[in-house]
């Protein structure tokens, strides 16, 4: 009830102060008004662009921008490694030798990402393997994104905190630091989503995974969140590191499948003539299944970042700061919900991964067996 009201109270503060300052930008005159109309679009604020910079990947960490007294922007980034391969050879670089349009080795950097001054295209895997590029005109990027970097340093943040805890065990077996929090979660893992989905007896095997998948998904969707350094990143809203888990998950559930899950695929119970019916559809379903996982994981975190960016984009647009009362506690309240969001994504990508897995590997004729014997035995 009160999650009700809360809600409503947002919502309805939220329109109010949207329709006071709709009504104030109204009201300011032909003349502001043919202003507004006028200005370059340099000068004029777009959320659209805005919003998909802070979302998407970059070859540089932006922390800040400032303006100095002529109104020119400084932008205050972490330049990251640049890793260029084309027809001339190797390029490496930081990405501070191409800012603010310094053209090095044939390359600049234009809205964050590398782009080529000599009329060659980056490379695409898709349009490689289509036909549509050729390696020999294109340049292939493997320079250490945003993304990439943030990712490394969640890597380094898990293995600090779990190596120490490693550590800790081995002195005593009460948990200390970190391990007092994290252990309850450690628990949950295993007699919530591990064993129920798995089984007793074969969890263990698969138990080192599926730690790592909630704990990488858990933590980047926190760093995620995070405004500044070392946030900031829409790690977990990457298309690509979603793929790269769902792939992970599939590769596993189709190396641990044992003969009755094929079995379920290429002979499903059905009618014989039914079989061009449900063998390609069982077929599809195999791979459909970490597609949901990928889609899901990446919509989800990405459409809460767009919320949150477009409810603060709102003050910038009606250009009030009457909206900053409606759109900063909106903004903060969807905030918290996203602290929900990040630790509810991580553990349905989890589930769902024990339990493609655990129907890969159950033993439907043996538990037919036991418990037709058991029932014999009563």
């Amino acid at each position: 009830m009160n999650r009700k009201i809360s809600s409503l109270f947002f919502a309805f503060l939220f329109v109010f102060i949207s329709s006071l300052a709709t009504a104030q930008h109204d009201s300011e005159g032909e003349k502001s008004a043919e202003k507004v109309e006028h200005k370059e679009d340099g000068n004029k604020f777009n959320a659209t662009k805005m919003i998909m910079e802070h979302i998407g990947d970059s070859n540089e960490w932006h922390l800040w921008t400032t303006k100095d007294d002529n109104g020119e922007e400084h932008h205050v980034s972490i330049p990251l490694p640049v890793i260029i391969k084309d027809n001339e050879g190797w390029h490496t670089f930081l990405s501070s030798s191409i800012a603010h349009g310094h053209d090095h080795d044939g390359y600049t950097l234009e809205e964050g990402q590398v782009v080529s001054t000599k009329g060659i295209q980056k490379a695409t895997l898709f349009s490689i393997i289509s036909g549509k590029q050729k390696s020999n005109e294109v340049f292939f990027d493997m320079s250490i994104t945003k993304n990439a970097a943030s990712m490394f340093l969640s890597v380094i943040f898990m293995g600090i905190i779990f190596i120490g805890m490693a550590r800790n065990y081995k002195k005593s077996q009460l948990p200390k630091g970190a391990g007092k929090l994290l252990e309850p979660v450690i628990v949950f893992i295993r007699d919530e989503v591990a064993i129920p989905n798995i089984g007793s007896v074969k969890y263990k095997r698969y138990m080192p995974y599926l730690l790592t998948a909630f704990f990488f998904i858990w933590f980047n969707n926190l760093f995620g969140l995070i405004p500044f350094f070392p946030g900031g990143s829409n790690l977990t809203g990457n298309i690509a590191i979603t793929a790269v888990l769902a792939i992970i998950t599939l590769l596993i559930t189709l190396f641990s499948a044992n003969k009755d899950y094929w079995k379920h695929i290429f002979m499903p119970p059905v009618p014989i003539l039914l079989y061009p019916i449900m063998v390609p559809i069982e077929i599809i379903g195999v791979f459909t299944k970490p597609f949901a996982l990928m889609m899901r994981l990446f919509a989800n975190i990405t459409a809460g970042h767009i919320m949150i960016l477009a409810i603060i984009s709102l003050i910038f647009i009606f250009k009030s700061p009457f909206l900053g009362f409606a759109s900063v506690p909106l903004a903060l309240f969807v905030s918290v919900l996203e602290l929900l969001v990040a630790a509810l994504q991580a553990y349905i990508f989890t589930v769902l991964s024990a339990l493609f897995i655990g129907i890969a590997v159950a033993e439907h004729e043996h538990e037919h067996a036991h418990a037709h014997h058991e029932e014999h035995t009563h």
